[in-house]
This record gives structure tokens, sequence and C-alpha cells, in this order.
């Protein structure tokens, strides 16, 4: 049974695998695959909604009411600093 094939016209990318086949030690199709991969991972959006996505936010977040801690004086002035 013959092998699944992948064929790129690009004599670029063509260079790109070889060099880094050679540089690797590894077969093209071994680094074509890795960086497929790769970019997969790093390009593909998370599967959710961005409705999903600030309710995940809402869930996590704490409210801090910065004037009341100011005004409670909880916030200290740096020494090292002239504010």
């Amino acid at each position: 049974m013959a092998e699944p094939q992948l064929s790129v016209r690009s004599a670029r990318a063509r260079d790109i695998a070889h060099e880094l086949a050679a540089r690797e030690k590894r077969t093209v199709a071994q680094v074509v695959e890795q960086a497929l991969e790769l970019y997969k991972r790093q390009s593909s959006p998370r599967n959710e909604t961005m409705s999903a996505f600030l309710a995940r936010l809402r869930e996590n977040a704490v409210d801090i009411d910065l004037e009341a801690i100011i005004k409670e004086g909880r916030v200290e002035k740096a020494q090292d600093f002239d504010l």
C-alpha cells in the first residue's frame, strides 16, 4: 500500500526542510510534521466563544475598590521614590 504524500511546490520550503532535516539528522517528513504540529498548536484559537471567555474571566476575577483602599490608608507611600 502506498504511503500518503504531500507535495509542496516551493523551492524555498524544500530547501528549508532539507536544511533542517540535515542539521537535525531527521527525515524531511519528520521535520515537516513537527513544524506543522507546532504551527497548529500556536495558531489554533481556543475552542471557546467570546462570551465563554468573558464568563471565565469573571469567575476568576477579584473586584478591588482602589479608591476605598487609598481612602482607608492601606496603601503606603514607597520610601525609595518621591511621589
